[in-house]
């Protein structure tokens, strides 16, 4: 179920101009978020103490809302507030993410579900960035951009086509050829590959090492970056990797670098990966993500590195639910 917010100003206090707007304002709000009245589970209205002629749930009972539960208050009045507004909160059934409408000079009072925000969180493999995103996302009810997914995406498709990944040139000649999609069904991010659905192809163990080879070529991250950039400028949104912070949102207001001990790293990837099934070395595991560590220190473009701006948390001793309240903490504190 989703909160979706809106609110509307009329000129004159008197009961055709409430009716009037009541109607424009629940109309545009189910336009917005592709809505039936079928899936509204029930609306709470307030207006402002200079609104008395007509009761905004009287007035969506007359534009044809009568088999929702409806609600009306009066604000209390505030010094400098905005006068003559209708505000709303409408309840639905939907996984989509709410579009809140705002209209004729109406404001949100909460600027964190209207204005577009965007949180990086970097960091190494394994330091639990891509698991605290998902769960900030959920909270804040904000799209998470996975992005280590579209890299993901170029590795696989570079495994595919026999493309030797260190081969700048070839891999270049098919970033050209290969479309890749990020959707959101259901709340959960789907990744494609010139069409084919491929979320779980990307997290075999081998793409690991591939996608931070693949993804450390230019042609690659310019790719990457114009989609994950496209989608961060009209949608709040939460994305991890190791560049977010310094070079794909760099003017992002909140930023994060999640860390570990490698030891802990290894051991959370060694978890993960055997609860699916997959045999795997925890010592290898371990080689393999220092060896990662410093593959993704030192490339050339866009390298592994904590923004100046960014809060550090080392998470190696605090359990995932301890870290996402941090962020969520430092998040509410800016806004």
């Amino acid at each position: 179920m989703k909160a979706i917010r809106g609110a509307i100003t009329v000129e004159n206090d008197c009961a055709e101009e409430i009716k009037s707007a009541v109607k424009e304002l629940l109309e545009e709000i189910l336009k917005k978020n592709s809505l039936i009245t079928e899936q509204i589970v029930c609306i709470l209205f307030s207006s402002t103490n200079d609104l008395h002629s007509f009761y905004p749930a009287k007035a969506a009972r007359e534009a044809g809302f009568f088999l929702v539960p409806l609600y009306s208050s009066i604000e209390p009045h505030i010094d400098g507030s905005l006068t003559k507004c209708i505000r709303v909160m409408l309840l639905a059934e939907t996984d989509f993410l709410p579009k809140h409408v705002y209209l004729k000079g109406a404001s949100a009072l909460r600027k964190d579900i209207t204005n577009v925000i965007n949180i990086a969180i970097d960091g190494p493999a394994g330091s639990g960035k891509s698991t605290v995103a998902k769960i900030i996302a959920q909270k804040l009810n904000i799209l998470c951009l996975d992005t280590g997914a579209t890299y993901r995406a170029c590795a696989l498709a570079c495994l595919r086509a026999k493309v030797d990944v260190n081969n700048s040139k070839a891999v270049s000649s098919l970033m050209d050829k290969i479309q890749i999609e990020v959707s959101y069904e259901n709340g959960v991010q789907k990744t494609y590959l010139n069409g084919e659905e491929v979320s779980s192809a990307i997290r075999q163990n081998e793409i690991s090492m591939l996608a931070s080879t693949v993804s450390a070529h230019e042609c690659v991250r310019s790719k990457m970056v114009k989609l994950q950039r496209k989608t961060a400028a009209t949608t709040s949104c939460i994305l991890d990797g190791r560049d977010i912070g310094t070079n794909v949102l760099p003017e992002a207001k909140f930023k994060f670098f999640l860390t570990a001990r490698p030891d802990i790293r290894a051991q959370r990837r060694y978890s993960e990966l055997t609860a699916k099934g997959q045999k795997v070395s925890y010592e290898e595991l371990k080689k393999e993500i220092i060896k990662r560590d410093e593959q993704d220190k030192s490339r050339q473009i866009a390298p592994l590195k904590q923004a100046e701006d960014a809060i550090l948390i080392d998470s190696s001793d605090m359990t995932i639910e301890e870290v996402v309240q941090f962020v969520l903490n430092s998040v509410q504190e800016k806004i």
